[in-house]
Parts: structure tokens; sequence; C-alpha cells
């Protein structure tokens, strides 16, 4: 039935004809007639939720709405970006997942159709455009989270092969995983420490992968500590060439940052909610609050001005529209607990909101991180000195 459906969807459209404006129509009716649907869970898949998370993307593809600007041959609709971008639009006004999770639809792929080989394409984009496989990024160290080039996991060749040790953090949903993507060091005498990194992609499943949970104050527990411990990599584990890590990380990341910053139509959602606030509350806001809400729509509406300026391709501007929401969220969810009073502070949405708001601080880049990407890549200031 699903391979029916996708190639009529690839029949009608893979000759990228139809317009966006068809497309998102079409879109929002299929989303319309759905029962049942996930909550928009954003780009990461919560843990607890990946049978469900796999379903949904199943249900995607069977539609012909998953990999929507992917290449056919790949399981894919062959349409262009902005109908990719249509379709998240289309979804956050439903409320539901544009996909299963970003790690395996945005950074997992990007880096395999942008460096992997046709083997590596063949054998890891269909199932994961089918929701089959679940992914992880494997990036951070407890000594290498803003510093990533400071990484220490290594992987040594073995044979043909190579055996990976090291240890991993903030891995978003690792124990739903079946697959990660794995930053290594091959090369420890190499002139720079950005020049001895390698990409490899892990089956979660492999001897020596032990992934912990760790616990947040929201007192769910999205991330995992993860363990490699004499892991052993067939050859064609090794996305490009040895030492091309650093490069393929940052395309990668780059997406992330897009993924992340390009949120616009649910910061105009938010600001409806904004001006919903000051026009439901009984008796109206007291004058600091109104200022404050004031501040926040002003803010907003500049925001979404100039992640629509962005468009639908990432690029080193993404980190100005993910440095600028995340702490625009956090000061929104501070807001909320304010409003809401003493018992809003210690329990229900707004104090979850705003429990989870500093987690955007780091994630797909701390803050700090993005302020030197656009001093240094966007301003063209001097680099930062290094110790």
């Amino acid at each position: 039935m699903a391979s029916r459906v996708l190639a009529t969807a690839v029949s009608n459209y893979g000759d990228g004809m139809i317009s966006v404006d068809d497309f998102a129509a079409q879109a929002r009716d299929w989303l319309a007639e759905q029962s049942a649907t996930p909550p928009n869970w954003g780009a990461i898949m919560p843990p607890e939720r990946r049978d469900q998370g796999m379903a949904w993307q199943a249900r995607l593809h069977e539609a012909g709405y998953a990999g929507i600007h992917w290449p056919v041959e790949y399981g894919g609709r062959g349409l262009s970006i902005d109908h990719n971008r249509a379709w998240s639009e289309a979804c956050t006004d439903a409320g539901v997942p544009a996909v299963l999770n970003m790690v395996g639809l945005v950074l997992a792929s990007g880096a395999l159709f942008q460096f992997g080989t046709e083997d590596q394409k063949a054998a890891h984009l269909p199932p994961t455009v089918r929701g089959e496989r679940v992914w992880c990024q494997l990036f951070s160290e407890p000594e290498a989270g803003s510093d990533l080039a400071g990484l220490k996991t290594k992987a040594v060749r073995d044979g043909d092969g190579w055996l990976v040790n090291g240890q991993k953090v903030w891995c978003s949903g690792g124990r739903a995983s079946d697959w990660g993507i794995l930053l290594a060091r091959t090369n420890p005498e190499a002139a720079s420490k950005h020049a001895g990194i390698s990409f490899f992609v892990v089956d979660m499943s492999a001897d020596g992968v032990e992934t912990r949970p760790l616990r947040q104050m929201t007192g769910g527990a999205e991330f995992d500590e993860v363990f490699l411990t004499d892991v052993h990599l067939p050859g064609d584990a090794l996305i490009g060439e040895p030492g091309q890590g650093w490069t393929i990380a940052m395309s990668a990341l780059t997406s992330e940052r897009g993924f992340i910053g390009g949120m616009g139509r649910s910061l105009a959602a938010r600001l409806d909610a904004i001006v919903d606030l000051a026009r439901d509350r009984d008796g109206g806001l007291d004058p600091v609050s109104r200022a404050r809400l004031i501040d926040l729509y002003i803010r907003g509406r500049a925001y979404l001005a100039m992640i629509e300026a962005q468009g639908p391709t990432a690029s080193v501007n993404s980190s100005l529209g993910k440095l600028a929401m995340t702490s625009y969220m956090f000061d929104v969810a501070e807001l909320g607990v304010d409003l809401a009073g003493v018992h809003g502070q210690l329990w229900g949405e707004d104090a979850g909101r705003l429990l989870a708001a500093p987690g955007g601080w780091f994630g797909g880049g701390t803050s700090q991180v993005q302020r030197n990407i656009i001093g240094e890549r966007i301003l063209g200031l001097p680099r930062e000195p290094k110790a």
C-alpha cells in the first residue's frame, strides 16, 4: 500500500510542477482528515514516544509527505525546499510533528546526501525516511561541549574497520535510537585539532555501546550519556574521508540551526498568544507587566521578520535566528510564570516551560558559540583569542 501511494505521489509531483500553494493546500487537507495524531514535539522526539513517532513517520511516507525535497530514488518526493517549508508550516498549524526527529531527517540525512557514498545512501536513507530507523547525535562530550573540536573520543584502525572508545553526553533520545552519527578523533597528531576528527555512523545496538539517561530539572530525561567501549565499526561506517569530520559536522549543524531558528510559524502563533494573554487577563495587566508584554511582542515581530528573511535554506545566518529565539522563548516563559502567580511557579505548564527554556541556550550550539559565529563569520570581527 505504501509503495503504491508513494508511486502515485512521485508520478504526479516528481517533476516538481505542482505549485507550493497547491501542495500546501493538499497537505492541509490531508492533515485535517487525520485522527489520533501525535503532539508536535518539535525537533526532538521524546524517547517514550518512539513507537508513536515511527508509526507517524510511516504514515507520512505512505501519504507522500516524507522526504519532500529528497530525491525520489531515496524514498523522497523530489520537490523543492520551499515545498518542504510549506509542509512544516502546515504541521505547525495542525499541531503535529513534521518529521519523526530532526537528527535523522535533517542531520544524518544531510551528511549522507552531501558526503556519503551511493552504497551508504542506499543503506540508510530509505529506512530513515520510512520511519524504520531512529537516529541520535553523538557529538558533545563532558569536556568538549562548546569546544567541540576538543573532543577526546578516539577511533583507531582495526583491520578494515575502526575501534572506538570514549564518552558522549547530552545525546537526545540515545536510548530510543537505532543509529547515531558520531565524531571521533582518528589522528591525534594532526596539525590542528579540527583536522584530526572523522565522522561515523554507529549502530546503537553494537557491542560496547551503553546509554544512561540524564535526569533534567523538569523531571524528564530526554537526554542520555553514551559510553563507547571497544566498539568495532566496519569500514563503511566512515562518512567522507578520514579527517573530514569537522567539515561534515559543521555542515550538519548549520542545518540544525536552521531547523531550530526557522520557527517562523510557531513564533507567529506565540505572538497571537501574547495578544490573547493581554486581552483575556481579568482586570487587565499592571503597568510593569504590560510593558514587558509589549516589549516581547515588538521583539517577536522583529525576530519574525528576520526569520522570514532567512528563507528555507540554512546558512551561518541561522545563528542569528537561533540566538534570538532561544533568549526570546526564555523571556516569554519567565513572563508566563510571573503572571501565573505563586502556584504557577510551582506546578503546571507555565512552570514546565520555564524549567525547559534554558536548554535552548545549549542545544544546537551554545549561545556563546552563536555569538562567536555571528561576530567572526557574519560581522568579520577578529577571531576569539585561544589560550
